[in-house]
């Protein structure tokens, strides 16, 4: 198959691809705030949420990607519902508006940490002004919106909810050319334990890890790998970012949503400062 015909787009999201959970605090009342959620693992996770009975506010400084989450919503007809507040997410303030205005909605008890970024370079070559912006977007907004959002959860009747924060392989190891990623991503794995550490047991802190995962972002970072090592896009997809994996595809991101939908559930009430990894065998096996 030539490279021009290599298929790097999703598949649309179903309402039979979601996890549903049979979970007390999986209803309308309930609010969930979801960073990222205008595409991607973000989109699909309010999108789960949402089908999973809950009010989901999604943060994403893309008003119109905000607009057809919402859609896609309304579309599957379920018992929750969706309300999208663009945010720009390196603005203290607007991360302070977003959380205010997702605990308006009613008991703010989760909040899924999944915008992100992606710059391909050497450290050398990084530009400082990607490195801000990157780790601006997904190690200090975090720690912004967790600020923000913990008094709200213990403010509900029983102070029960959850922080959860999209990490990554690269929260594990380092390969070439994501320094800041990387950096970011191992940084998130502290946030997440000094959430756990603070959360008194009911306000619990954890991360969910994964491979490869066929989002816009990661056709973006597909192309630039390729331009930045001299190799197709195929020799990128099946030799750099799946020759290490025993599971030789890539993940969807409602896959990823799923994992999000079981981590807030009470089934997961004992997953607390750790880590959910689906990485298809990446981590921990080698030739």
């Amino acid at each position: 198959m030539a490279d021009s015909e290599l298929d790097l787009s999703a598949p649309e999201l179903a309402p039979g691809d979601v996890l549903r959970i049979d979970d007390p605090y999986y209803e309308r009342e309930t609010v969930a705030l979801v960073t990222g959620a205008a595409s991607g693992i973000g989109r699909a996770t309010a999108v789960a949420l949402a089908t999973n009975g809950l009010t989901v506010v999604g943060a994403d400084i893309d008003e119109m990607g905000l607009s057809e989450t919402a859609d896609i919503v309304d579309g599957f007809d379920v018992d929750g519902r969706f309300v999208g507040v663009p945010t720009d997410l390196t603005d203290d303030a607007a991360v302070e508006a977003v959380v205010d205005a997702a605990a308006e909605e009613g008991d703010l008890r989760f909040v899924a940490n999944i915008a992100g970024m992606q710059h391909i370079a050497s450290i050398p070559a990084f530009p400082m002004e990607q490195y801000d912006r990157l780790t601006d977007v997904m190690l200090r907004a975090p720690f912004k919106t967790a600020q923000a959002a913990m008094p709200h959860i213990e403010e509900t009747d029983d102070g029960v909810g959850a922080i959860a924060n999209m990490s990554s392989v690269h929260g594990r190891y380092a390969t070439k050319d994501k320094a800041a990623y990387i950096t970011a991503k191992h940084g998130i794995t502290g946030l997440t334990r000094a959430i756990a550490a603070e959360g008194e047991g009911t306000l619990r802190g954890f991360s969910v890890s994964v491979g490869y995962v066929l989002t816009p972002l990661m056709v973006d970072q597909i192309e630039d790998t390729a331009a930045e090592r001299g190799l197709s896009e195929r020799e990128v997809v099946e030799d750099v970012m799946l020759g290490q994996a025993r599971t030789k595809e890539m993940m969807t991101p409602v896959e990823v949503a799923n994992l999000f939908v079981f981590g807030f559930s009470t089934h997961a009430k004992h997953l607390n400062g750790g880590d959910l990894l689906f990485d298809g065998g990446y981590t921990h096996t080698y030739e």
